[in-house]
């Protein structure tokens, strides 16, 4: 449970000391990027809370929501839709799950 809360500090706090600047070109890119490690970090809370967490599991479903939010993403511009929704979409809806469950666990 430990490796997803020190990435997650982590990562806020250097996005908050290097004070990063993102071109509007890729700020779908970024969004998509985020929400997909978030969604991967809570559900790696979850997971440990349900005592079903495995490292291996976390780091590969970080990485692939990334690739893969990204290449939708991509497609999506390429087509000249905005396919990047649904992923927002698809990652905001799981991450509010997450978040529903973490909060039951405690309660």
């Amino acid at each position: 449970m430990w490796l997803p809360l020190v990435g997650l500090a982590l990562g806020i706090a250097l996005g908050l000391v290097l004070n990063v600047s993102v071109s509007p070109d890729l700020a779908r890119y970024t969004a998509v990027g985020i929400l997909a490690g978030l969604d991967s970090v809570l559900g790696a809370i979850r997971a440990e809370l349900d005592a079903h967490y495995d490292n291996r599991i976390f780091i590969s479903g970080f990485i692939t929501n990334a690739l893969v939010a990204v290449a939708l993403t991509f497609v999506g511009d390429r087509l000249g839709i905005d396919l990047y929704l649904v992923a927002l979409f698809a990652f905001g809806l799981r991450i509010f799950q997450n978040v529903a469950l973490i909060r039951r666990h405690f309660l």
